[in-house]
């Protein structure tokens, strides 16, 4: 499952440079498949926060084939790096994402 930032998060910076995936945006900015990944896709999208840090459930991997824990989660001092329940994917999806996002 991909991870969800709550509305603890105090806006710190702390996760932005951990996450492999540059799946993690600031409030209020735009994103795309493009930022930090292999993919070709530089479509901007609407930010889907203006008030804290988010993170886009199709672009999280939990990490997964880069470290052992979430790094999101591991790096917060509020703990609001959380599992989303809405967006639950066994290991093989979530490598399967990762080498999507990654492909040389």
């Amino acid at each position: 499952m991909a991870i969800i930032i709550t509305d603890d998060c105090i806006n710190c910076d702390a996760c932005i440079s951990e996450c492999p995936n540059n799946a993690i945006y600031e409030p209020d900015e735009e994103w795309a498949f493009a930022d930090g990944t292999k993919m070709s896709d530089n479509t901007k999208h609407e930010p889907l926060s203006d008030e804290f840090y988010y993170i886009i459930a199709d672009k999280c991997t939990e990490c997964k084939g880069f470290h052992d824990e979430p790094q999101c989660a591991a790096v917060c001092p509020v703990d609001c790096c959380v599992p989303d329940e809405a967006n639950v994917e066994d290991e093989a999806t979530l490598l399967a994402k990762k080498a999507k996002l990654h492909a040389e």
